[in-house]
């Protein structure tokens, strides 16, 4: 007896989320830590009364928060350590990561060409949030032994960079986001997030020009509301031209070629079958 047309798409297998790096209650305290010390370390210029005595010590505060960096490998050891993380998942961390740290160096020196946003945003999304989460830190870490960015500003990256690739993993699964549509919310989902990577970095390194421009520079003297003014001007001034060709340039890659690296993507998972547990038999089973 055959099934009509109608009644085989029915009875279809949606695709099901694949968590390559499971989080488990460690890892999330990890990470909620992680989480709330970088926001603390972005945030204390707004913070800070004007006049305490956190703002006198301002340019210590790289070094300071340079301790960040310890923290994210840290969260990274810990989801790897409580997941279990398998040699394929471990081969597709450093072939992403390897790949992503090659593409950023692409169109260095051009407004906003950084082609490693979009393959980030696709990773994040086939392989789940813990697996992005360290994978855009690894990435960035990897990048910046790549280009010699090695700074201060280091934790700041990986840590954005993470939440960047573990936002697109958090977003609904392909049970009830597929094809165009899917297509569609990751390329709005990268562009917003490509915005929001460069106002945090913004944020991390706007209280520490000094007095270079007066008229948008951190003012360890005047209140919040004051601050929070001088730091839209400052974002407009310096970075809105380069956060937007990141934007957009995440944005068109993602629709182009977004499609052919997620089908990539998923095939080289199902093939890894990184949820499937490894068991051991008699020879000749």
């Amino acid at each position: 007896m055959s099934r009509s047309p109608g009644a085989a798409r029915r009875t279809r297998i949606r695709p099901a989320r694949t968590h390559a790096v499971r989080l488990g209650p460690r890892s999330v305290a990890a990470l909620v830590l992680v989480g709330a010390v970088g926001v603390a370390a972005l945030l204390w210029p707004f913070l800070a009364p004007p006049g305490s005595q956190v703002l006198a010590h301002a340019q210590d505060a790289p070094w300071l928060f340079a301790g960040l960096l310890v923290l994210l490998v840290a969260v990274a050891a810990a989801t790897i350590s409580e997941s279990g993380l398998g040699p394929k998942a471990v081969a597709m961390l450093g072939v992403l990561a390897a790949t992503g740290a090659a593409l950023r160096p692409v169109g260095a020196g051009t407004a906003g060409i950084e082609p490693m946003f979009f393959l980030m945003v696709l990773s994040g999304r086939v392989l789940g949030p813990g697996f992005g989460f360290v994978l855009g830190a690894v990435t960035m870490f990897a990048s910046a032994l790549l280009t010699g960015g090695v700074g201060p500003w280091l934790p700041f990256q990986m840590l954005s960079m993470g939440w960047f690739t573990m936002g697109a993993g958090l977003l609904p699964g392909p049970d009830r986001l597929r094809g165009r549509a899917e297509l569609v919310v990751l390329a709005g989902y990268g562009f917003l997030a490509a915005f929001a990577y460069g106002t945090v970095m913004n944020l991390a390194g706007w209280p520490f020009m000094g007095g270079n421009a007066s008229n948008i520079a951190f003012d360890p003297h005047a209140g919040p509301g004051a601050n929070l003014a001088r730091f839209v001007a400052y974002c407009l001034a310096t970075s809105l031209g380069w956060d937007l060709g990141r934007a957009l340039v995440t944005l068109v890659l993602t629709l182009t070629l977004g499609p052919a690296i997620l089908r990539a993507l998923r095939r080289a998972t199902r093939r890894a079958a990184f949820e499937t547990p490894v068991t051991f038999g008699p020879a000749g089973e």
